[in-house]
């Protein structure tokens, strides 16, 4: 396959997946396959939906988590959705993936889907640093799109009982419990995740649920490094590394 300037091709690791990504733009990191660990639950022959899909990562990793699962993949970005769609193809991998080029608050269909799950842009709009190039802009601040936004889209999406599956800063917890019940999607599980311990967490995992009764289950840490730097054991797994 042919490549644009600035791309490359990178191994996922995980049944000989391949993903094409440009440097220049926003590659995926940890928490990206970190939820994909949290959101494995999701039942075989499930119908997902992924807003803000990027470069198409989470749809990537979740066909070989989870079996004949059927993924829709939400991207406003032209240009990213489309080296998404050519990911796609490298793996053949057209029967279980599409990528829609449209805004996460213009989505609207007549399929519910079984799970959501979210990796939105982590900072609010004129916050932080915003002198990067616009792809990168628009992938981590809410220029396109706000975490009320990703939250209404998913609730409208989603079956009755669907879950929703979302990694964001912890400094975002009390906005998204917010607009989750403002949305009918009640938090069920809370997961902090930290680089190592005796850090400050530095993602939080959550789980909500379309129309549940009200109950939080606070799960253990999560802890991305050992003491001596390398990856933790569960991290491992997640990676498929043991």
């Amino acid at each position: 396959m042919d490549l644009k300037i600035n791309e490359r091709i990178d191994d996922l690791e995980i049944n000989n997946l391949k993903i094409i990504q440009n440097k220049n733009w926003f590659c995926f990191g940890v928490d990206s396959v970190i939820l994909t660990g949290f959101a494995k639950e999701i039942h075989r022959n499930s119908r997902v939906l992924d807003l803000g899909s990027g470069n198409g990562v989470l749809g990537l990793l979740l066909s070989a988590k989870i079996e004949n699962v059927k993924i829709t993949g939400v991207e406003v970005q032209e240009e990213v959705a489309e080296m998404a769609r050519r990911s796609i193809l490298l793996n053949k991998l057209e029967d279980k993936i599409e990528i829609i080029n449209i805004n996460v608050k213009d989505f609207y269909t007549d399929i519910k889907y079984d799970a959501v799950v979210t990796n939105p842009p982590y900072k609010e709009y004129n916050t932080g640093a915003t002198n990067e190039n616009k792809v990168k802009l628009i992938s981590r601040h809410e220029v396109e799109g706000t975490l009320e936004d990703f939250i209404c889209t998913a609730s409208k999406a989603l079956k009755d009982k669907g879950a929703m599956y979302m990694i964001n800063r912890p400094e975002r917890i009390v906005d998204i419990f917010e607009y989750c019940r403002k949305y009918d999607l009640e938090p069920k599980e809370i997961r902090l995740v930290y680089s190592k311990i005796n850090s400050k967490p530095t993602l939080v995992l959550i789980k909500a649920v379309k129309y549940a009764n009200r109950y939080l289950k606070v799960r253990e840490p999560l802890y991305i490094y050992k003491e001596n730097g390398e990856y933790s054991d569960e991290i491992l797994k997640i990676y498929n590394k043991i």
